[in-house]
């Protein structure tokens, strides 16, 4: 049997290093895949922390998987090898559940998530349900598509399904590694942009990826100065701070939204009142399907959205991660294989 190489922590908290593994072929309805490059996200942490239920160890972290079909499993009709494909968080659906007869493939009943239910793609190779794969434009390189499979489809899709018509005025908290395409998809989508981050030296930044407003919290009131702005359809919530979010609250026009995409545990501070005479609404958003992704990459060819990303060899996994981890990656860190 052939090997390759995959990154594998032993145990929650324990250190990413290189092992040799075996090189599975893929079994029905299931390709193997050559990677090519995999995104490094803020949500690896929880996974090399174990902070998911049920994780099997040694696990190999990474949800934002790009490269090349090289097997193909039995029953896979639409796909061949050599496609250029991408596997993001959402790693693939059952299809016969009650959510997914509903049509609902995001919250499968059975679904899988890469690094969680299977290996994930800090790996030359990865094997994963055909329900997950995203065909990558050729527009794209390999290093570009990988982060459009988490981050990119999760502010893209939360975007586009909100209530906002282009001219409406967009709020994007954070402007990070998620937050930095939400501005980027917001102007792309025809929305005023505000970017909202903390401290003055981010404003360059925030404009130059297309905000046409700057918010400094740490400057005054957030929801004064968006009112002042003239108020926001939708404030997209990408920095995981659960006061920063409730602080936007203030600044939504009546039957605004609030969509949630940072991951925090802590609760959220706001009263039921300031819900009801606005008539706002609180909404969780959770990425996107392999459809989803396809439809983020095919707009970001069309508009010129891109992550701002660093590249970094598999070999030096540990470092990317500790960059990501620590926040001294300014946006996105994308191994390369």
């Amino acid at each position: 049997m052939a090997r390759h190489l995959a990154v594998h922590v032993a145990s929650a908290g324990a250190a990413l290093e290189l092992a040799e593994v075996d090189t599975a072929p893929p079994g029905r309805d299931h390709v193997r895949i050559a990677v090519q490059a995999c995104g490094v996200c803020g949500t690896d942490h929880a996974f090399v922390n174990g902070a998911f239920p049920g994780l099997t160890w040694p696990l190999t972290p990474g949800h934002e998987i790009a490269g090349t079909i090289a097997e193909i499993g039995d029953g896979v009709q639409e796909f061949a090898v050599g496609d250029r494909v991408a596997v993001g968080w959402f790693g693939g659906n059952c299809g016969h559940c009650t959510q997914c007869r509903k049509g609902d493939f995001i919250h499968c009943e059975n679904g899988q998530i890469p690094s969680w239910h299977y290996p994930g793609g800090y790996a030359e190779s990865v094997t994963a349900p055909a329900s997950a794969l995203a065909r990558i434009p050729d527009e794209l390189s390999f290093a570009e598509a990988a982060p459009m499979a988490c981050a990119g489809v999760t502010v893209f899709h939360g975007l586009r399904e909100t209530k906002a018509k282009p001219g409406d005025r967009v709020a994007v908290l954070g402007v990070g590694g998620l937050g930095h395409l939400g501005v980027q998809f917001a102007r792309a989508m025809g929305f005023e942009t505000i970017a909202i981050a903390r401290g003055a030296d981010k404003k360059q930044d925030a404009l130059d990826l297309g905000a046409h407003h700057y918010v400094d919290s740490k400057a005054g009131d957030v929801s004064e100065a968006l009112q002042a702005l003239g108020g926001v359809q939708v404030v997209l919530a990408t920095a995981a701070n659960s006061q920063a979010m409730a602080d936007t609250v203030g600044g939504l026009l009546p039957r605004g939204e609030l969509i949630v995409v940072g991951v925090t545990p802590d609760p959220l501070p706001v009263s039921p009142l300031q819900l009801i005479t606005p008539g706002v609404s609180i909404t969780g958003h959770p990425s996107g399907t392999a459809r989803d992704v396809e439809d983020t990459m095919k707009f970001a060819v069309q508009s010129g959205v891109r992550a701002r990303i660093q590249e970094m060899p598999l070999a030096q996994a540990a470092q990317a991660y500790a960059a990501m981890d620590t926040g001294k990656a300014r946006y996105r860190m994308v191994l390369t294989v």
